[in-house]
């Protein structure tokens, strides 16, 4: 337990953003903490924002986890994207190539010595909470321990124990494929965004693009500038902002005809060449057995999350930077898991936090909210943040950060083709995850 002689061990399921910046803060409590150990699936820290021109599987037969491609540029400034104790170097510009991106977390990476706590090429196969109750004649505790089983590139598995694990695997690695009816009569290319590196395969061809948000929008603007004629399907209401030539906005598509044909909800019908999903990404955690955590793992939603962090059931596990359209750095919640862990925040009772992840997510939903959105944050990211932040006694996110996000969406509403045309030479188009 942490408090006593033996100093409380953490396993960090990933060297991306949120792993490293988990592994950074850990570090920095080694009178509480040993050092972390962190599992890499690949051989490079980055995460998503390691650019692999592969797509499908790698050689050990395990899906590409990055959906990084070739041109992307982050959608928000770096004053924003940056951990608060570590900027980006000054000459940057505020809109970046993902290169610029990797390139800081390894610099993170060196800074703060993580590198020696990485096990690459290591693949973490199950992750399973194994609960001790300890009596004696007036007391009765349980205390619960991780055990984490991994295999490294030579096959050999290993099994070791953990206090905590913090998820920091991220959730923009597994394709969401919506069902579309007659999708097998479609004659043409069919591919996720996951899966698309660059425009210049598609020159010339009709491409009908699946969602109009930060990918769609981005990867539509780029095969338009290589001359590919473009169908941008969505179900939002119609984009008033100049768009490319070669661009045409329709309706969703509904169904695929026995003659390959797309059929779109307004009735049109349309053939094409290349029909490309940016209907973004599923939770999924394999390691995970979501009925032993007594949770809910859904495509969207991961629940009861108590603040959008740990199963009530389980809280010294942690799923970091779950929550999307949020400002990316991890670190609030970081430093509340580790408050969680050294005792300076004390949980209320399990069911306490199963009410109010419940209560709070039946308030969205008389609001109006999806229940497939109920993990994005947006304007509530704020509070959520200054929450944390009081509650765990550590440095709120600076005003600045707000003023800078928030600037950017309307600079993109009134001119998509300025924005775009800006991220060219500065390096600032819609990319697919910042948010």
């Amino acid at each position: 337990e942490p408090g006593c002689d033996k100093l409380s061990s953490v396993a960090v399921i990933g060297a991306g953003a949120a792993g490293l910046c988990a592994a950074r803060h850990i570090q920095s409590r080694l009178n509480i903490f040993a050092p972390p150990v962190v599992f890499e699936l690949t051989e490079n820290v980055g995460g998503t924002w390691c650019y692999d021109e592969r797509v499908g599987m790698y050689d050990n037969g395990h899906p590409i986890h990055s959906s990084m491609y070739r041109n992307l540029r982050t959608n928000l400034p770096k004053e924003v994207m940056m951990f608060p104790d570590f900027p980006f170097e000054s000459q940057l510009s505020s809109f970046l190539p993902h290169q610029e991106v990797q390139r800081y977390l390894e610099r993170y990476c060196e800074s703060h010595n993580i590198r020696p706590h990485i096990r690459f090429n290591t693949v973490v196969e199950t992750v399973k909470p194994v609960v001790v109750t300890m009596e004696d004649e007036e007391t009765r505790t349980t205390r619960t321990t991780w055990e984490v089983t991994s295999s490294d590139s030579s096959g050999c598995q290993k099994t070791e124990t953990f206090d905590s694990v913090f998820v920091c695997s991220g959730h923009y690695s597994d394709p969401n494929v919506p069902d579309i009816p007659g999708i097998e009569n479609f004659k043409g290319k069919v591919l996720h965004s996951h899966s698309y590196r660059y425009a210049e395969p598609f020159s010339g061809q009709s491409v009908v693009v699946l969602g109009a948000k930060a990918s769609g929008l981005d990867i539509s603007i780029e095969l338009a500038k290589v001359g590919a004629q473009v169908t941008l399907s969505h179900s939002r209401p119609p984009l008033t902002v100049p768009l490319l030539p070669g661009i045409r906005q329709s309706s969703p598509v509904v169904a695929v005809d026995k003659s390959g044909c797309i059929r779109f909800q307004d009735g049109s019908v349309s053939s094409a060449d290349t029909l490309m999903f940016c209907t973004g990404y599923n939770f999924r955690y394999p390691f995970l057995d979501s009925a032993q955590l007594s949770l809910e793992i859904q495509d969207h939603v991961v629940s009861p999350l108590y603040r959008f962090l740990m199963p009530p059931a389980f809280p010294s596990l942690f799923f970091i930077g779950i929550c999307k359209m949020i400002a990316p750095s991890p670190t609030s919640t970081i430093q509340f898991a580790l408050a969680v862990l050294d005792g300076s925040v004390t949980l209320p009772p399990r069911v306490q936090m199963e009410e109010e992840v419940h209560r709070e997510q039946q308030e969205k939903i008389e609001r109006g909210v999806e229940q497939r959105h109920l993990m994005l944050m947006e304007q509530e990211q704020w509070e959520y943040c200054h929450t944390l932040a009081g509650i765990a006694g550590f440095p709120p996110l600076p005003p600045t950060i707000r003023s800078l996000y928030e600037e950017v969406e309307p600079f993109r509403r009134r001119s998509l083709r300025t924005f775009c045309s800006l991220g060219q030479q500065q390096g600032a188009p819609l990319s697919p995850v910042r948010k």
